[in-house]
């Protein structure tokens, strides 16, 4: 009797610990608004690594283009799988290019999570 409820209860732990990790992606997802709250379809969004924030970030660029509902989704795990594991928090300058506008904007990603950005352009 006492093997079993060692072995219910061993698996028991086993399910929980593997059922607590997440797995969720880590995404920067950047909405790109003119002016007039608009949203832009085709607007460059350029992600930098902020290296000189505390914690410092690791060297990281990318670039990607707004789709059709003026948002572009940027793939933060790509950083996050290079930056190791004790590494969960990464700050980031984002550069929005538009014709001839230019907007900026910083944000915090962190690991397994979806960070939201709404940056509008100038006039």
């Amino acid at each position: 009797m006492k093997t079993i409820f060692n072995l219910l209860s061993l698996s028991l732990v086993i399910i929980l610990s593997v059922s607590c990790e997440s797995k969720d992606p880590a995404v920067l997802k950047v909405f790109v608004r003119s002016s007039s709250n608009q949203l832009m379809d085709g607007a460059k969004v350029i992600v930098i690594g902020d290296q000189q924030s505390n914690p410092a970030t690791l060297p990281f660029v990318d670039t990607v283009f707004s789709n059709a509902s003026g948002f572009a989704v940027v793939d933060m795990d790509q950083y996050f799988n290079t930056s190791g594991e004790e590494n969960t928090t990464g700050y980031f300058d984002i550069i929005v290019k538009y014709n001839n506008k230019v907007a900026y904007d910083y944000a915090r990603c962190r690991v397994h999570t979806t960070t939201v950005k709404t940056i509008y352009l100038p006039n």
